[in-house]
């Protein structure tokens, strides 16, 4: 039922969006579509787990898929058309507890959609999710080969809503630490690292 009622949710803000005039307003409820999905994609897997730990790397590969997919619809002025952007996932996640899976989700959705609009924008360009996991910290970085981050970058002073989210989510609900690089030869990395209770 939940799944159902987000799908919804999601349906009438996208209807409501179309509707808009202002590209501001319309931008926001388009990227509360985004969230609302990502949650519902969770909620599909949680549905199927009965509160025990879930498998993180199919909820990650759905997340990857439905965020490449919508910024080929041009959700929130991406303008990202998905055959032109190679995501891939590297390394696993993992069984990990539904209370890391949901905040993990949508802070994951924030960095992919992230590079997609600010990094690869209006370019071809690889998104790489690569994951490295050990008995107390799982470590993941979203890499893309686009233009980089803007003179003096700063993620904490950044007014962007997605990478506050980010911040929140991390900090707060997942108890871990993010940073925002430029990389070594072209695009940006986000790095977080976050605890976990012993190996799968």
């Amino acid at each position: 039922r939940v799944k159902n009622n987000l799908q919804t949710v999601a349906a009438l803000l996208r209807l409501q969006a179309r509707r808009l005039d202002v590209p501001e307003g319309r931008a926001a409820l388009e990227e509360a579509v985004r969230r609302v999905r990502a949650i519902a994609v969770v909620h599909d897997t949680l549905a199927q787990t009965a509160d025990g730990p879930v498998d993180f790397d199919e909820i990650a590969d759905r997340l990857i898929a439905l965020v490449v997919d919508l910024a080929g619809a041009d959700l929130a002025g991406a303008e990202v058309a998905a055959d032109t952007v190679v995501p891939e996932r590297v390394g696993s996640f993992g069984q990990l507890p539904s209370a890391i899976a949901t905040p993990l989700s949508l802070v994951l959705t924030e960095l992919l959609q992230n590079a997609l609009e600010h990094g690869l924008r209006g370019r071809n360009g690889r998104v790489e999710v690569a994951v490295r996991r050990t008995d107390h910290e799982i470590e993941i970085e979203v890499a893309d080969d686009g233009a980089g981050l803007p003179a003096g970058f700063s993620l904490a002073e950044s007014p962007r809503l997605g990478l506050q989210i980010v911040r929140t989510l991390v900090e707060g609900d997942l108890r871990g630490r993010i940073e925002l690089r430029a990389r070594p030869d072209i695009g940006t990395s986000a790095v977080l690292r976050i605890p976990v209770q012993g190996a799968d």
